[in-house]
Formats: structure tokens, sequence, C-alpha cells
């Protein structure tokens, strides 16, 4: 979905920190929005938490560096992480920061508790926040 000429997609669950979460069974699939990814700047480095750790909803799952500095990535969901995006150690950025929803995802975890995604951004919910976010990206 096209939000104020950012692309959204609509099946995914967001935090108002702009990670994003896509749900496939018992895994998550974690990544940047592009909307935060035009907020803080152009990525020039992450740093994200080991496949094996637990992140709790809401807490830190690393950082970043980006253009406006150093930014707190923190996760949507509660769960064990699985898979850490190989490009990461790389430090090959491009595909994060032009294709945030598809290989530059950030990680991957192994959900505990599913109904945390309620508190999430998604459906009509996501379309009103994420107008007002694209609202506070400079022109």
């Amino acid at each position: 979905m096209d939000i104020a000429g950012f692309e959204m997609p609509d099946d995914l669950y967001y935090t108002d920190m702009h990670t994003w979460a896509r749900i496939d069974g018992a895994v998550a699939t974690i990544g940047l929005d592009k909307i935060g990814i035009a907020l803080a700047g152009k990525v020039s480095f992450v740093r994200v938490k080991k496949a094996g750790m637990k992140v709790e909803q809401g807490t830190a799952l690393g950082t970043m560096e980006a253009g406006k500095g150093v930014v707190k990535l923190t996760t949507p969901l509660t769960g064990d992480i699985t898979e850490v995006n190989p490009m990461l150690a790389g430090r090959q950025l491009d595909k994060l920061n032009n294709d945030p929803y598809g290989e530059g995802w950030l990680l991957k975890i192994k959900v505990v508790n599913p109904a945390e995604k309620s508190k999430l951004f998604h459906g009509d919910k996501m379309v009103s926040w994420a107008k007002t976010e694209a609202a506070k990206v400079p022109k």
C-alpha cells in the first residue's frame, strides 16, 4: 500500500519505532519500514542481537547508525532469534535501504506470544499511524 509516497505493505505489523513483523506461523521476520528509514536517513551500520538470544516486545533488538545518528531498534514481538540476515555482517546495507520488506530484513524470531500482535499497527490502524509518521519526513 502506498502512503504519502511510502510503500507500507498491509500484511505487516508495525511498531511506533518503525520496525515491522511479517508473521508466518510461529516465525516472524523483522525489519525496518520505509518511513523510519526516511526519517533516520540512509542507514550505514546495523548491529543486532545474535541468533539464540531472546528478545521481548518493545525492547532493544539492536542499533543502527544513519544520517541522523545512532537509533535504537526495538522488537515488535517476543521470541527467540533464529536467524540474522547475513547481509548485516558484510555491511551490505543497500538492500536494507532500498528493499527493507524483501531482502533487507534484519532477523527472524520464533514467536513466543502471537497475541502480542494486537498491540501493533495493522490494517486501518496502520494507515492512520503511517500517514501521521509520513508527514514528519522532510520534503
